[in-house]
């Protein structure tokens, strides 16, 4: 069985609550997910997982959050090698232009990142289903 670590910072708990979508459509695609806030992960535990989900809202100027996620997100993806990767967020302005930012830093990685989904503001039916449709697809 699979392992799937659901990676996320999350202020408001959009993200959060997308990360739970997330996990539900992993575990319902018969692989194991353990959902781990962004803080209490690091390159060490990389080889514990065959996967990864990474979320993180937008923010100051469509950014990553710089205090705990950034400094995690930097460490981690230069030891993902090619697994399975995607990356999930909330925004409340804009047009989500920090997830097109993140996909190019993983890209520019070697980040192997099979899709992404994003919600404006806290998850609606379809942002839900989407998470867990993200989740499914990375088990």
């Amino acid at each position: 069985m699979s392992k799937i670590a659901v990676v996320y910072w999350s202020g408001t708990g959009n993200t959060e609550a997308m990360a739970n979508f997330v996990s539900e459509g992993v575990m319902s695609a018969g692989a194991d997910a353990e959902v781990i806030p962004c803080a209490d992960f690091s390159a060490d535990k990389v080889a514990n997982y065959d996967a990864f989900a990474f979320g993180c809202p937008a923010m100051g100027s469509e950014e990553l959050e710089y205090d705990e996620f950034q400094p995690m997100w930097d460490e981690v993806k230069e030891v993902l090698g090619d697994k399975k990767v995607v990356l999930f967020g909330s925004y409340s302005w804009a047009e989500g232009e920090w997830m097109d930012s993140w996909k190019a830093d993983a890209d520019e990685a070697g980040v192997n990142v099979v899709d992404s989904v994003i919600c404006y503001d806290a998850p609606d039916d379809e942002g839900e289903a989407a998470c867990r449709a993200l989740g499914a697809e990375l088990a």
